[in-house]
């Protein structure tokens, strides 16, 4: 189906609006729900870590889905994949942006108990998250070639996986969604491996199939 057959429906820069829209929607009650602004700014932290993880997942599982469980919905996701992607990179700037605040206005919380090298992972991780959002287009594609290019994106996807499963393991012992969000990360990192599996195993056997190719 294309575009152009549903005009109505949620797609492209309009569902990367909708979603940004729905971020900041998200932040601004908790913001709002806290009295103290030192527990604002966590809230949020907090609640933007969250919608980011839920769109990463999204982003990250789109071509796997549609490999391992072909539907209406997992080509759906893979055809808005880039956008979701946005989407993602929106909300984790919104999430740096609390970060920034909480540092300035409130630096003795921040810090306590806090090393600067606890800190590299993620900086790594928003390196590969402005890398993705800056190339996300087809310009990008023709610019840097579309090797480089799709070597790129399954890099940084997979750093970004990487981050996301160092910082919820760390925080298992906390509880609350830490150990559910753990869980879905390994999954989807499972899941994945397992649709490239199946397109490996799915490419030899149409190259063993082919006239010549067999002794």
């Amino acid at each position: 189906m294309t575009r152009s057959a549903t005009p109505s429906s949620l797609q492209g820069w309009r569902l990367f609006c909708l979603l940004s829209l729905l971020v900041l929607f998200i932040t601004a009650i908790a913001l709002w729900a806290q009295p103290q602004w030192v527990d604002a700014l966590r809230s949020a932290i907090r609640a933007t870590a969250r919608t980011s993880f839920a769109l990463f997942l999204a982003t990250f599982l789109a071509s796997s889905l549609a490999t391992l469980l072909p539907s209406t919905f997992s080509r759906t996701l893979l055809r808005e994949r880039r956008f979701l992607g946005l989407a993602f990179a929106f909300s984790h700037a919104v999430h740096a942006v609390l970060i920034i605040l909480y540092v300035q206005y409130f630096p003795e919380v921040f810090w306590q108990g806090r090393s600067a090298a606890a800190n590299i992972p993620g900086s790594i991780g928003y390196v590969f998250v402005i890398l993705l959002a800056l190339t996300s287009s087809a310009a990008a594609v023709k610019r840097l070639g579309a090797r480089a290019w799709k070597g790129l994106h399954s890099v940084g996807s997979w750093v970004i996986a990487g981050v996301f499963l160092l910082s919820l393991y760390k925080r298992i012992p906390m509880g609350s969604w830490y150990p559910l969000g753990f869980a879905l990360m390994f999954s989807a990192v499972a899941l994945k491996l397992a649709a490239k599996l199946a397109v490996h195993l799915g490419r030899s056997a149409r190259l063993a199939a082919e006239p010549g190719r067999s002794r």
